[in-house]
């Protein structure tokens, strides 16, 4: 059995998602209990794959038992497992969050939910590049209708503009992989690390054309600059579950970006190695600029939180374009911390807008909040932990960054780490006091909020506090699998040399 596990969290999804959409199935709560069941199991299943993978071990599955190079091959490695499990447990927040009514404002929400959940862990596993974009489009389908769910007119305007924009990225991620494909014979990444080693010289300027279009692509989807002009809007107008879900969608993006240029494009690639490097710094430079001043100017506690995400998106960007051990280790730390809290904090401004009445997300007067003690408190740890202040996670993932520049001798990062730290203390301070003591107009009428916001939300901030106590091991974890992201040749020998001995 254990030999199938690294199939379950692609399988799982999907069984939960089509009998999740049968028409007829049951009543809501039903459906509730078959979402929140199926992504508890997610979780165990991720835990085991983590723990499968936390020796060192790589392992394949080969579908249809078609060996490497030729086969669907899904491979397990400790990278794959630690963003597998993020997943599921973000996922596992938000799904509970959403139970508190937020799945009755339209139809079939659980069964996205679930397609959607399929499609993410898929991108995470897959060693193919064809079957990446296959997996892309997946969640990318999933995420066109769970954008829409309940609908409204900032939703359908913010979801056209997000569907525009990934079919020019689908459609340029099918010319890069024919690119890749025509150039070298294969579409196995390991096998195309191989090849690479050996690729004549003619033949190196279409590999070039096919390996910058992959970074567009990338970028599109982890929202660099200039591509992330769709972001905001969209996180901001989607539901709050699904925005929250949505925060691991641009680490999706990053986890492409590392996967592919280290193993397809590593030491053994002669010319072409590390040709990502100087686009992937800069750019996430000047992404961690300009989402800074976005954060300052946001007037609205969701479009705040969406500007944050970009934050974090030039933040670990920036640690992909140092290119050092450390530096992936740092980063891989601080994309654990920056997707469950920002995921969090989605969940937060919706429970605070539910309170407020007109007002709403917007930073500005409005009503008392019914239950304003304890989401003030939620908002102070959320905001301490988002802006990178001691002592929670925030902090600790900030500074082993800071570190890994400094060894990396690239002090740009410093001021504009730095800065944008302070920008977020100032923006969320000010929309903390608007929001918590400056709101004294009319009279606390607002509903209590259900329990199940209240235990998504809180599921999803305790993970700082958990990060700093188990910060040892996490960060060992991080730099053992930087490490193993290093060493390309260790997936190479698995897929290929050992192809037959499907683990």
């Amino acid at each position: 059995m254990s030999q199938h596990l690294i199939v379950l969290p692609i399988v799982l999804p999907l069984l939960a998602g089509v009998i999740l959409l049968r028409s007829r199935l049951g009543g809501t709560r039903l459906k509730r209990r078959l979402g929140v069941g199926a992504t508890l199991l997610l979780v165990l299943v991720s835990a085991l794959l983590l723990a499968r993978a936390a020796d060192g071990e790589i392992a394949y599955y080969a579908l249809g038992d078609w060996q490497p190079p030729f086969g669907i091959v899904l491979v397990l490695d400790r990278l794959s497992a630690l963003l597998v499990l993020l997943t599921s447990v973000l996922a596992l927040g938000c799904v509970i969050f959403a139970c508190g009514g937020d799945d009755e404002q339209g139809s079939n929400f659980h069964g996205l939910f679930q397609l959607q959940l399929m499609g993410i862990n898929g991108a995470f596993l897959t060693g193919d590049l064809f079957n990446l974009f296959v997996f892309f489009e997946v969640l990318l389908l999933a995420s066109y209708a769970l954008l829409l769910h309940g609908g409204g007119k900032s939703r359908t305007q913010a979801a056209v503009h997000y569907v525009v924009l990934n079919l020019a990225g689908s459609a340029l991620f099918l010319i890069a992989v024919g690119t890749l494909y025509g150039a070298t014979g294969t579409l196995n990444m390991a096998d195309m690390a191989v090849r690479l080693g050996e690729l004549p010289a003619e033949r190196t300027g279409l590999v070039t054309a096919g390996a910058l279009l992959l970074l567009v692509v990338f970028g599109l989807k982890s929202a660099i600059l200039p591509l992330y002009f769709w972001l905001p809007r969209a996180y901001s107008a989607a539901p709050a579950p699904v925005a929250a879900l949505f925060a691991i969608m641009t680490k999706v993006g990053v986890y492409a970006i590392l996967r592919v240029y280290s193993l397809v494009f590593g030491e053994q690639a002669g010319d072409l190695a590390a040709l990502q490097q100087p686009w992937v710094w800069w750019l996430s430079l000047a992404t961690l600029a300009v989402a800074t001043l976005g954060v300052l100017a946001a007037r609205d506690l969701r479009l705040l939180v969406a500007y944050l995400v970009l934050v974090s998106v030039g933040t670990l960007l920036a640690g992909v374009g140092m290119g050092s051990v450390e530096a992936t280790a740092s980063l891989l730390y601080y994309l654990v911390h920056t997707t469950l809290i920002t995921g969090g904090l989605f969940l937060l401004a919706e429970m605070i807008g539910l309170q407020r009445g007109k007002a709403g997300t917007r930073i500005v007067k409005g009503r008392p909040l019914t239950q304003g003690g304890a989401l003030a408190l939620l908002f102070l740890g959320g905001a301490i932990a988002v802006a990178g202040l001691p002592p929670l996670s925030g902090a600790i993932g900030k500074a082993l960054l800071l570190d890994a520049a400094t060894h990396a001798q690239q002090p740009w990062l410093w001021p504009l780490l730095l800065a944008s730290g302070l920008s977020a203390m100032i923006a969320l301070s000010r929309a903390g006091s608007t929001l918590f003591w400056r709101s004294q107009q009319g009279e606390r009428d607002g509903e209590p909020l259900p329990r199940q916001h209240w235990i998504g939300v809180s599921l999803l901030l305790a993970a700082s506090p958990l990060l700093v106590a188990l910060a040892g091991p996490i960060s060992d974890y991080t730099h053992a699998t930087a490490e193993q992201l290093a060493n390309p040749d260790a997936v190479v020998r698995t897929l290929l040399s050992d192809a037959g001995d499907a683990s």
